[in-house]
């Protein structure tokens, strides 16, 4: 275990939010920790591979896993007004049964839908 990959976890972990590498890296920097690029992406890609971060690809960037025990079958709800990202299980049957009426054998599903969030919802008048 580095002090940059440490490092990169904790920082995912205080922010709560989706982060792209670069900002991780901004946050690595001002530590004393570096400044390549390289750095961030080795760093998270390590989370990536270990199941305790996700990469969200519509936005490109990363999130602590709000779920390490089973990180499979997720969606990522993401607030298209401030950019809040929501992790949740996926209810994969559907997935699972067209799968298997092909021969396709599924191993992980990860879902983006794009939305509002509850705050950014406008309010509807009854």
């Amino acid at each position: 275990m580095t002090p940059v990959r440490l490092r990169a976890l904790e920082i995912l972990l205080e922010e709560h939010a989706a982060m792209g590498a670069y900002d991780v890296l901004a946050r690595l920097n001002c530590e004393g920790l570096g400044s390549k690029p390289p750095l961030a992406y080795r760093a998270l890609g390590f989370w990536v591979d270990q199941g305790f971060v996700h990469r969200i690809e519509r936005l490109n960037a990363f999130i602590a896993c709000a779920y390490p025990q089973d990180a499979n079958n997720l969606v990522f709800m993401i607030c298209r007004c401030c950019g809040t990202v929501a992790e949740a299980q996926a209810q994969s049957g559907k997935f699972v049964q067209s799968a298997a009426q092909t021969g396709f054998q599924i191993e992980q599903t990860v879902i983006e839908p794009e939305g509002l969030c509850p705050s950014c919802q406008p309010q509807v008048q009854p």
